[in-house]
């Protein structure tokens, strides 16, 4: 017996999944170094930069916050009957993303996890910048399409944190069957790993749930009647 699933209820399941996710690593990381104990610390603590675990709480904090509003501004009902509320959750969210990408600078400058991990981190701190500035911008100017395009692209880089912890869990699993690998080449290749999965991610849905539905309207729109 087959069931078949409407697009809606797809898109519904993948919200939700992207939602809980999201909400669970906020949670834990957000607990986790609210208690400003550096031996709870999650990534390995540079001991010749006393200001690492502080650059990391200041990373953790408000990126935890970026990863618990994004779903939300994603949800349509959420945009259409409260406007206001959309727009104030959307502030939040730019500043706490701004805060969190300085010190994930910083933090990936005192890292002792190599420097593979180091530029990947650069590049992802970069990157997240950029495609909120491109977002802000075009939400500014009116144009909501290329907004959308440019948050889902941005989300997506936020999302990195969540895929990258089950990278390193599955790294984890590895390193009990291979002994030899380092908690570094985990952690490295889980960084690249979970920045590439969520490009190609926010492309595909940029391509197929934005782009693709305007140029099918705008073909239809040419078609003489």
């Amino acid at each position: 017996m087959t069931f078949a699933v409407s697009r809606r209820s797809r898109r519904r399941i993948a919200w939700t999944a992207v939602a809980v996710s999201a909400v669970g690593v906020a949670l834990f990381s957000a607990v986790t170094y609210l208690t400003g104990d550096p031996t709870l610390s999650r990534i390995p603590l540079n001991p010749a930069i006393a200001l690492h675990y502080l650059t990391i709480v200041a990373h953790a904090l408000p990126a935890s916050l970026v990863l618990l509003i994004g779903p939300f501004q994603f949800a349509a009902k959420l945009r259409t009957r409260r406007p206001k509320l959309h727009r104030v959750l959307g502030r939040i969210y730019v500043v706490s993303m701004i805060f969190a990408a300085a010190a994930a600078l910083a933090a990936a400058t005192f890292s002792v996890d190599g420097i593979s991990a180091q530029i990947a981190f650069y590049l992802l701190a970069v990157a997240w910048l950029y495609t909120l500035y491109r977002g802000y911008t075009f939400i500014r100017q009116g144009q909501i399409q290329l907004h959308r395009i440019w948050m889902i692209r941005n989300y997506a880089l936020s999302f990195a944190a969540v895929v990258l912890r089950g990278f390193l869990g599955i790294g984890a699993a590895a390193k009990s069957i291979v002994p030899t690998l380092s908690f570094a080449d985990i952690y490295s290749t889980s960084a690249w790993g979970s920045i590439m999965v969520c490009v190609v991610v926010a492309e595909y849905f940029v391509i197929n749930r934005t782009v693709a539905p305007l140029v099918r309207k705008r073909q239809a729109a040419d078609i003489p009647s």
